[in-house]
C-alpha cells in the first residue's frame, strides 16, 4: 500500500531527459539581444500597469518577463555543483536587475502621474506570505520544466512569484526618492528569487541530477549551513512584518466596530476619519457633521476604548472647523490651497440636505402607475426628533383623493418601505 502510494506520487515519472532540461535551463540564462530587449518592454509595460493601477497590464507584463531563467540557472548549478553556470546565472541575473530598475526609474522620472497607486503600495510591504507563493510557485515552476509535458503551470508562476511588480515599484520608489518604499520592493523581488532558486535546488536534488564537480563532504555541508542560514535571514523579517500586519489588521477591524456601535449606529454623521497605527500612542482622528461632545462625553468615549481592549490609543475628535480645515488641506496635499470657511459650510450644508433629498426621480411615476387613484403625489424625508443626530429619519409621502383609500394608503405604505429600506415610512392623505 504504501509503495503503491509513493509510485503515485513519483516525480521521476514523466521526467524530461536530464540532460536536455539542463541545455533548456542553460539557453535561457542569457540576458543578450532579444530577451535583454523583452526584459526592456516588459519593464515599461509592468511600470504603467503600476502607474494606472491597472492589474491586468501587470500581469501581462509578468507573462513575458524573462526573469526566471536566470533564478533557475542558480538553483541548478546549486543542485548539480556547476559553480560555472551558478557564475553565469549570478551575472545575467545581476544584469537583469539593473536593467530593470533603470528602465523604471526612467519611466517613472518621465511620468508626469506621481502618486503611489495601490498596486503600487502592495509591493513594499512583503512578509511571511510572500516566502510561501515564492517557494511552492518555485516547487511548481521547476517541476513544470523538468517534465516532457510542461502544460499550462509556467505562465501561472510567472503571475503567482510576481518577479516584475516589486522591481518596477523598486525603480519607482527611487524615481520620487522614498526609501523604504526601495528597500521593501527590493526585499519583496530577493525573497522572490532566493525562495524559487531554493526550490529549484530541493527538487534538482530530489530528482538526483548528477554534479558536475565533485565536492567532499566538508565542503557540501557548507553550502547546505549557507544556504539555511539565508534561508532564516530571508524569513525572519517577512514573519516580523506578516506578525505587524495581523495586528495592524485585528487594530484597524476593532477601530471600525467600535465606530459603528459608538457613533454610525446612533446616527451620528461622520465627516472626518483617520487612524494612525504607527504613532504612539495610536491614534484614531474623527470629526462629525453637526454633533458636539463635552468633556464628560470624551471621557467616557476613551474608557470605552480601552475597555474593548482598544490600548495605547488615544481618541480624538475635531469639534473646531478652522482645525478640521487644516487637517482636511494636509490629507489631500494642498496646503495653500484657497479652501476657505465658506466651502467647509456649503459641503455640510449639502449633506444635511442630501439627508433629506430622495434622489430616486423615476420614484412618483412609479407610484402614479401603482396608485392611480392617488393625485398630486409628493415624497420626502422628515427627522422625528428635530434638533438632534439620531438617525430616526422616515420617509414620508402626501397625497390627495376624492375618498378615502385606507387599504390603497396601507399597500402604499408596505410598498415604500420595502423600496426604500425604510420601516417608518408614513403615507398621508392631505
Amino acid at each position: 500500500m504504501v509503495g503503491k502510494f509513493f509510485r503515485f506520487i513519483n516525480l521521476h515519472f514523466g521526467e524530461e531527459d536530464k540532460q536536455k532540461v539542463l541545455e533548456n535551463v542553460t539557453e535561457n540564462i542569457s540576458f543578450r539581444g532579444s530577451n535583454l530587449w523583452i526584459l526592456a518592454c516588459a519593464i515599461v509595460i509592468a511600470s504603467v500597469g503600476l502607474n494606472v493601477n491597472s492589474t491586468a497590464v501587470i500581469i501581462g507584463a509578468m507573462l513575458i518577463s524573462p526573469l526566471m531563467g536566470p533564478i533557475v540557472g542558480a538553483g541548478f548549478a546549486l543542485g548539480t555543483y556547476n559553480f560555472q553556470l551558478l557564475k553565469r546565472s549570478m551575472k545575467n541575473l545581476l544584469i537583469a536587475t539593473l536593467v530593470s530598475l533603470l528602465v523604471s526609474f526612467i519611466y517613472f522620472s518621465l511620468s508626469p502621474f506621481k502618486e503611489t497607486q495601490s498596486e503600487l503600495l502592495a509591493r513594499t510591504a512583503p512578509n511571511i506570505y510572500d516566502v510561501l507563493i515564492a517557494f511552492f510557485g518555485g516547487l511548481v515552476g521547476v517541476i513544470a520544466i523538468t517534465r516532457v509535458k510542461q502544460g499550462n503551470p509556467v505562465p501561472g508562476v510567472a503571475i503567482a512569484t510576481a518577479l516584475m511588480p516589486p522591481l518596477c515599484t523598486a525603480g519607482y520608489a527611487l524615481s520620487v526618492a522614498k526609501w523604504s518604499y526601495f528597500i521593501g520592493a527590493f526585499y519583496l523581488y530577493t525573497i522572490n528569487c532566493f525562495f524559487i532558486c531554493i526550490a529549484t535546488f530541493l527538487i534538482i536534488k530530489y530528482l538526483r541530477y548528477q554534479p558536475v564537480k565533485l565536492v567532499d563532504r566538508k565542503y557540501e555541508r557548507q553550502i547546505r549551513f549557507g544556504i539555511s542560514a539565508l534561508i532564516i535571514i530571508m524569513i525572519l523579517p517577512s514573519s516580523y512584518l506578516a506578525y505587524n500586519l495581523l495586528n495592524e489588521k485585528k487594530f484597524s477591524q476593532s477601530v471600525d466596530n467600535f465606530i459603528n456601535n459608538e457613533f454610525t449606529q446612533k446616527g451620528y454623521t461622520m465627516i472626518y476619519k483617520k487612524v494612525n497605527y504607527n504613532s504612539s500612542p495610536k491614534k484614531i482622528e474623527l470629526a462629525f457633521l453637526s454633533k458636539k461632545f463635552d468633556k464628560k462625553e470624551l471621557d467616557s468615549i476613551n474608557q470605552k476604548l480601552k475597555n474593548l481592549g482598544i490600548s495605547n490609543t488615544e481618541l480624538i475628535i475635531k469639534q473646531d472647523a478652522t482645525d478640521l480645515k487644516s487637517e482636511i488641506l494636509n490629507e489631500i496635499g494642498q496646503r495653500n490651497s484657497a479652501v476657505s470657511e465658506k466651502d467647509l459650510i456649503i459641503n455640510r450644508l449639502r449633506q444635511q440636505l442630501d439627508r433629506y433629498t430622495i434622489k430616486d426621480s423615476s420614484l412618483i411615476k412609479e407610484i402614479n402607475i401603482l396608485f392611480p387613484d392617488f393625485n398630486h403625489i409628493s415624497i420626502g424625508k422628515v427627522t422625528n426628533f428635530p434638533n438632534t443626530d439620531s438617525a430616526n429619519v422616515s420617509t414620508v409621502v402626501l397625497y390627495q383623493s376624492e375618498k378615502e383609500e385606507k387599504e390603497q394608503e396601507e399597500k402604499m405604505k408596505k410598498w415604500i418601505s420595502e423600496k426604500l429600506s425604510d420601516k417608518n415610512a408614513k403615507v398621508i392623505r392631505q
